[in-house]
């Protein structure tokens, strides 16, 4: 078989070199001199793996010639690290090294949750999560009448995300659940936040009951926002629920409260992980939101 790579063609020397090029060939060349000295890896034995001649690599770890992507690509499959690594030395730290393979073997849906791990710990999250105010809880807990009074107080949008959701892709949230499917629609539910958070330094959003059953969602929602769950006896809960003509998910249920207390409590341990709580249960829309407000302002402080 014919090989595709020119092993014994040594690297393309510059001839009118600038001194930072220079400068990047050595620290490039220095990089990949290291990641296969820590490997314990012969130079003969890297060249072969990558298909490239040992006179190439030689002339690379010096910093002598001006190398091709491609073949840098299989230097570094040799190597078995990023080609950013190779072409980025300033990112060669070995902490950073560490980190992004760390990073590199988790999962998809654990990413999320360890960029705010990451922020809780390290980042600065008044900065963060500026003065946006996200509202979680099941239905009837009172997130669009209070999120509109709170948001008003403050001078800011208030933000629905299940009808940004709806704006956004052209039908209602039963349907997509029922065309798409859950994994689509946290996606949606995802992409949207986003957006809000990008676009909104302050904001207060109205979220839909589930955004705390996606783990990464909702990390990204603690992350990005001040959270305060919004709650109320499961009674409160139905009779405002049915008062506004909305049954989902009970409306085929012949018991439906029961069916209502059983969601609150396997999602009470997800909502007990909000940065505030606020009980709506029995008491009146104005003193609620004094309450509410006041619940912001401590957070955006700091105080907690």
């Amino acid at each position: 078989m014919t090989d595709t790579l020119p092993r014994r063609q040594p690297a393309a020397v510059l001839t009118d070199s600038k001194p930072e090029d220079a400068a990047f060939l050595a620290a490039l060349g220095r990089q990949v001199r290291e990641s296969r000295e820590r490997r314990g890896l012969a130079r003969k034995a890297v060249s072969q793996s990558a298909g490239v001649s040992e006179r190439y690599l030689a002339q690379l770890e010096a910093g002598e010639g001006n190398a091709s992507v491609l073949l840098l690509r299989s230097v570094a499959g040799a190597l078995a690290i990023p080609l950013t690594e190779l072409i980025d030395p300033r990112e060669g730290a070995v902490e950073k090294r560490l980190i992004r393979r760390f990073l590199d073997g988790l999962p998809e849906h654990r990413l999320e949750d360890v960029v705010f791990r990451l922020m809780r710990d390290y980042g600065e999250e008044a900065a963060t999560r500026r003065k946006r105010v996200a509202l979680v809880g099941l239905r009837g807990a009172g997130k669009t009448t209070l999120g509109s009074a709170l948001a008003a107080r403050l001078g800011c949008p208030f933000i629905e995300l299940d009808k940004l959701i709806e704006r956004e892709h052209g039908a209602g949230v039963p349907m997509l659940f029922e065309v798409y499917g859950q994994g689509t629609f946290r996606r949606y539910e995802r992409e949207a936040l986003e957006k809000v958070v990008a676009a909104n330094d302050a904001a207060v959003i109205a979220t839909a009951g589930g955004i705390v059953a996606d783990e990464g969602n909702f990390a990204l929602l603690r992350a990005t926002t001040h959270v305060v769950w919004l709650k109320a006896t499961p009674a409160e809960h139905m009779r405002r629920v049915m008062a506004q003509g909305d049954f989902r998910p009970m409306g085929k249920s012949r018991e439906a409260l029961a069916d209502l207390i059983a969601i609150m409590e396997a999602r009470e341990p997800e909502y007990g992980r909000a940065h505030a709580a606020l009980d709506t249960g029995g008491r009146p829309v104005a003193a609620c939101l004094d309450e509410l407000a006041a619940t912001s302002e401590r957070l955006f402080a700091g105080a907690g």
